[in-house]
């Protein structure tokens, strides 16, 4: 189902009446300063700390603010979305807040952790698919038939809005910033920084940062094209193995740079804030931890923003990623050859 053609790019006005729509019913997430950190990256950085929403991950700011806009009759009839897991927290949550029944399409393997979250959250979850883009092609096609609203994972204005108030809050929060990194599944939260950053100080760098096993978004940006690849990271909210029109058109007129991280850097980057921020984050939200940390030299002097996306890890997923860590080794500086992991959640 493409929904792309008739898609505008939000505008900073979009944003501010997204803050507006979503205060009543989130807090806001701290910003928070860590010396261990500082130590650690090589230079000053703030966590912001998505992974305390109550859902556990920032997706749900656009869930509110979508489905709060949404007409009588789209309410009526229900929606219905594909996820790994975050972003159909979102919809679940945000539909139970205004009563509209939801479904959600997630992958065969997706986390029981994250399954079981949306269902506590009176969503329908429905299994298909061995990856995220098998769920959201059964996805579209449901809503087809069925006539139900379809939320994609990214090609949503409203969505994209939502999220953006992360980085307007980074920015109130401490205007020094220089560099803004956020971790890129379907690149709503990263094309979100964006469009904040270029408003508000268009010196501030925004960088995305995606797994090396899971390279679309990073290669359809550098290409200027959309482009499929593989998809083998077990960082599920990474997990895509094909890029969005419009997030990648917001990233291509302003995201500053585009990084991959290894499986091996991304467990590091968990174990490291368990260590020295004692905070649990997931694989994609360890993602931009692991950027800063391999590209400590080029960030040294910078004030520098990390997005922790998500905190929805299991406890085998974070046992795994403490045990891959300790194997490993800990890198803080530019990337070094090493073998290639297997994942920390024990996925091929």
């Amino acid at each position: 189902m493409d929904q792309t053609s008739n898609l505008s790019v939000p505008t900073f006005a979009d944003v501010l009446q997204a803050r507006q729509i979503i205060a009543p019913h989130l807090r806001r997430t701290p910003l928070e300063n860590y010396p261990a950190l500082d130590k650690t990256a090589g230079t000053r950085v703030f966590v912001k700390h998505e992974n305390h929403q109550l859902t556990g991950a920032f997706k749900v700011r656009g869930g509110i603010n979508l489905i709060s806009q949404l007409s009588q009759e789209e309410r009526k009839r229900g929606v219905i979305s594909a996820s790994t897991g975050n972003h159909g927290q979102s919809v679940a949550f945000a539909a139970r807040l205004f009563g509209i029944p939801a479904r959600i399409v997630v992958p065969e393997g997706a986390n029981p952790a994250k399954v079981a979250a949306m269902g506590d959250l009176g969503a329908e979850v429905l299994f298909y698919g061995r990856d995220f883009d098998e769920a959201r092609e059964h996805c579209e096609a449901l809503a087809r038939n069925e006539k139900l609203r379809y939320i994609h994972s990214a090609n949503e204005p409203l969505l994209i809005a939502g999220v953006a108030t992360v980085a307007l809050e980074i920015l109130e929060d401490c205007p020094t910033v220089n560099t803004i990194i956020v971790p890129v599944g379907g690149g709503s939260g990263a094309a979100g920084a964006c469009l904040v950053a270029t408003t508000v100080n268009p010196d501030i760098k925004v960088i995305g940062v995606q797994a090396e096993r899971a390279p679309a978004a990073y290669r359809s940006w550098r290409a200027h094209q959309l482009l499929e690849d593989r998809m083998e990271t077990a960082a599920e909210g990474l997990a895509t193995r094909v890029a969005f029109e419009l997030p990648q058109r917001i990233l291509w007129e302003h995201l500053a740079d585009f990084v991959l991280v290894s499986e091996a850097e991304i467990a590091q980057s968990i174990t490291v804030l368990v260590e020295k921020a004692h905070t649990l984050v997931e694989a994609a939200g360890a993602a931009s931890l692991a950027a800063a940390l391999q590209q400590r030299e080029r960030l040294k002097g910078q004030v520098v923003a990390v997005v922790l996306s998500g905190g929805n890890i299991t406890v085998e997923q974070l046992r795994n990623a403490l045990a891959s860590s300790s194997i490993q080794g800990v890198t803080t500086g530019p990337r070094v050859a090493q073998p290639e992991s297997k994942g920390f959640s024990g996925e091929a």
